[in-house]
């Protein structure tokens, strides 16, 4: 008996969305290697049909393309598979798209440049089970950072209502913006 992601002997049918021409031949190469039936899409727009079109079991979609936000692939999967393993990818990660992502649908957010066997893993992983911790995660600085960005992007870039929000003095706030973001370590 087969589980409810395989078909014809393969893995299931993958469905690769990404802006990136030879990135998305790469990985649709590796992942057919691996046993996966794969399609594809070249941007928000094409991931949609082809999503509505073929009902993929997984999808590693990235998360910013020129024509909109890879989340609305996300939501296309989901809405003709809610069994779906769907995989997030993007070279702009933070804390706030992560979570957005997650809510979205996707069962993971991997930062670019992610290889085929992490994409593989993750797609695989059973439900419920805990990833690998990162090897260098984001420090608490750069975490920080990251937030106190989001918070003033949202605020229309409005320095004094977003130190109202963090409940911070505004020119604390200011110093904190005029400095560049914390490195990685």
């Amino acid at each position: 008996m087969t589980s409810p992601h395989e078909t014809d002997g393969a893995k299931g049918k993958l469905l690769i969305v990404d802006d990136d021409r030879p990135l998305r031949q790469r990985l649709t190469l590796a992942m057919e290697r691996r046993g996966f039936t794969v399609v594809a899409g070249e941007g928000v727009e094409d991931g949609i049909r082809v999503a509505r079109a073929e009902t993929p079991d997984y999808a590693v979609i990235d998360l910013r393309m020129p024509d909109g936000s890879g989340l609305d692939v996300v939501s296309a999967v989901r809405d003709v598979n809610p069994k779906a393993r769907i995989i997030v990818l993007t070279g702009y990660g933070n804390i706030a798209t992560a979570v957005a992502a997650v809510k979205a649908g996707a069962v993971d957010y991997l930062p670019k440049p992610a290889d085929a066997d992490q994409i593989e893993s993750s797609l695989l992983n059973h439900e419920g089970a805990l990833p690998e911790p990162p090897e260098n995660p984001m420090s608490a600085d750069r975490v920080r950072w990251e937030h106190i960005q989001r918070v003033y992007e949202q605020c229309g870039r409005n320095v004094s209502e977003t130190a109202r929000r963090l409940n911070m003095h505004r020119r604390t706030l200011q110093r904190i913006l005029n400095k560049y973001a914390p490195r990685e370590s």
